[in-house]
């Protein structure tokens, strides 16, 4: 396995496939970073050159955030919400929808299973 950006990529997948392997890089973001390290999509990680991955390597390290790096950056951004006490800190704080999405149905992702509150039915 090749290892690129901290992570061993898969050997026997092609390379525009493999780089979508390391947090923070997708298909569209992969063709870009290929493009520009001059390596064609479909070579297997496996038939790449030393030099080809070294390309790859360093263009990643100096133009994107990625694994690590990134997750820190994102913990960062909403420890930064919640300090400041916005609207969106206040719903991460409260575990609700962040994005404006309704909570009197569904939500059910973020607010977990249904509990059962007692004595809301009518009895006879």
């Amino acid at each position: 396995m090749a290892r690129i950006a901290g992570v061993e990529v898969p050997r026997e997948k092609r390379v525009e496939a493999a780089l979508s392997y390391i947090y923070g890089i997708g298909p569209t973001l992969s063709k870009k970073i290929l493009s520009a390290a001059r390596v064609d999509f479909n070579t297997r990680v496996k038939d790449l050159k030393e030099d080809e991955l070294v390309r790859i390597r360093d263009f990643i390290e100096k133009n994107y955030t990625v694994e690590g790096a990134l997750r820190h950056q994102l913990v960062l951004n909403v420890k930064r919400l919640k300090d400041i006490g916005s609207y969106r800190g206040q719903r991460h704080i409260r575990t609700l929808p962040v994005r404006g999405q309704r909570t009197r149905t569904n939500a059910r992702t973020k607010r977990g299973r249904r509990s059962a509150i007692g004595g809301t039915k009518k009895s006879l």
